[in-house]
């Protein structure tokens, strides 16, 4: 009786010691497993955190509906901003908006990201689109100049001192470059001297960047200053592309009808960590180290990349809901990283176009047939064209024996791709002028002009080995006065 008297004792003491924990926001029994909905976490440094107001700029820099995974990728981030509370008065979305309603789209009016997703594009603010989506407008934005905004719906960054900026871009990309759908491209001098620029006007606390394109790594590496309080991710370094995800006849595959790409690997890789997680309890690290493994695509390496981090990495220790929000049906949420050992296929960001050409190839009729594939004979004639041409300028410049190397050669880590920014988009319109557009794919080719550059060449020289490598070439649908210059 005495024992049976004991228990009960216990068992109402570890009620009572629940109950307490419980009215004081804890739960400190279970604290590895599932927590209480009411529990918050140290509301004394939450309140200080968040004393400022989470922007947020997004941007889609293609078009086309080959490109569908960029626009996908720039809408799921708004709807997971969304419901972590950020305004739609704090989101500023950059993108083409010729996906929705294209033709091809076998779901008018809807975007998915994900196989299964739900569509994203829903509630998405058109606030630059079309011709509107330029470096110029972008550039504005960031810093606030509703004067030097042309078009569009006239949002800005209005960022004060203890605001939070957060910034994704999604696109091709090329060594110290990345596009955009109206040319010029943005180069990544010009982008750092943006961020210099938003710094020393003192109007934001901390931000952080999350870019998706081939050779990101190369927009920051040696040009990006620790101490601007801003800490980027890239989703390859600044030598090896990027993958497009979620794409048709892969697996995992998009529903029947699908001919392109959904997402791509890293953006779909942290939107969905953090769709999965409580961001009042994850960082900016952990999530940063998941990506970094999914992106790397352990059981494929070769269809991988390596996410890469630059700036000041003391902000990499905050917790994500500082600039992601937080969205209260997961605050239950368990750890789940069971998406990094599935199977991943991908595609070559920069052979996706032709992906998704050869897709509609296969399932076309014979006059539709004729059409494409006349789409994909100038495609990979102007690629081989302009492979063969960088080469023979190479050749002129260095001789047979040197071309290659020169061309080629990588700098050693933490220094820039260029030492003159100008100059590699003059060495840039001189190629265009005579040899075409660089497009989406010859944009991986700017590591040769800057190593041109590099180099000492002349632009007289330049210009002369230009003419004689292309000299009488007719450059067509992509002659530069058609799409404008990169540079």
């Amino acid at each position: 009786m005495a024992n049976k008297h004991s228990n009960s004792v216990w068992v109402l003491v570890a009620i009572l010691l629940l109950l307490g924990n419980v009215k004081a926001g804890k739960f400190d029994l279970w604290e590895s497993a599932i927590r209480m909905p009411i529990e918050k976490d140290e509301p004394g440094d939450v309140e200080k955190e968040e004393a400022g107001t989470r922007w947020a700029v997004l941007v889609a820099g293609s078009n086309g509906y080959g490109n569908y995974r960029h626009q996908a990728d720039v809408c799921h981030a708004y709807q997971l901003l969304r419901k972590g509370g950020l305004k739609e008065e704090n989101i500023v979305v950059f993108m083409y908006d010729d996906i929705a309603m294209n033709e091809m789209n076998p779901r008018p009016g809807i975007i998915i990201n994900n196989p299964q997703g739900e569509d994203v594009y829903a509630g998405v603010p058109k606030d630059y689109t079309g011709k509107h989506v330029t470096v110029d407008n972008l550039f504005a934005v960031l810093l606030g100049n509703k004067k030097a905004v042309k078009g569009g719906s006239g949002k800005v960054v209005d960022s004060k001192p203890n605001d939070r900026i957060f910034l994704f871009y999604s696109d091709h990309g090329g060594p110290g470059v990345l596009g955009m759908p109206n040319t010029p491209y943005l180069y990544a001098a010009d982008f750092i001297h943006v961020l210099k620029k938003k710094h020393a006007s003192g109007n934001y606390k901390e931000m952080v960047i999350y870019l998706e394109a081939c050779e990101s790594g190369s927009i920051f590496e040696g040009i990006l200053p620790q101490d601007i309080k801003i800490y980027a991710t890239t989703a390859s370094n600044a030598q090896e592309n990027s993958w497009g995800f979620y794409c048709p006849g892969m697996e995992p595959a998009p529903p029947a009808g699908y001919d392109t790409c959904l997402g791509d690997l890293y953006s779909v890789s942290w939107l969905e960590d953090s769709e999965t997680h409580n961001l009042k309890r994850e960082t900016i690290k952990e999530q940063y180290q998941t990506v970094k493994r999914r992106t790397a695509n352990p059981i494929n390496a070769e269809a991988g990349s390596h996410v890469m981090e630059y700036g000041n990495k003391s902000i990499r220790g905050e917790k994500l809901y500082l600039y992601q929000g937080f969205d209260p049906a997961t605050a239950n949420l368990p750890p789940n990283d069971n998406r990094l050992n599935a199977r991943m296929e991908v595609v070559n960001q920069r052979d996706a176009d032709l992906f998704f050409m050869w897709q509609r190839y296969k399932k076309s009729g014979p006059e539709k047939k004729e059409q494409i594939l006349k789409e994909i004979k100038e495609t990979t004639n102007h690629r081989t064209h302009l492979d063969q041409t960088i080469t023979l300028i190479g050749t002129l410049l260095y001789g047979p024996q040197n071309s290659s190397s020169q061309l080629n050669s990588v700098r050693a880590p933490g220094l820039p791709l260029v030492d003159d920014w100008g100059c590699l988009k003059s060495m840039v319109r001189l190629f265009e002028s005579h040899c075409g557009s660089l497009t989406q794919y010859g944009m991986k080719h700017m590591r040769a002009f800057a190593n041109i550059c590099n180099n000492g060449v002349s632009q007289a020289s330049m210009e002369e080995a230009s003419l004689a490598a292309c000299g009488g070439h007719d450059a067509g649908i992509w002659h530069p006065y058609n799409n404008g210059f990169s540079a």
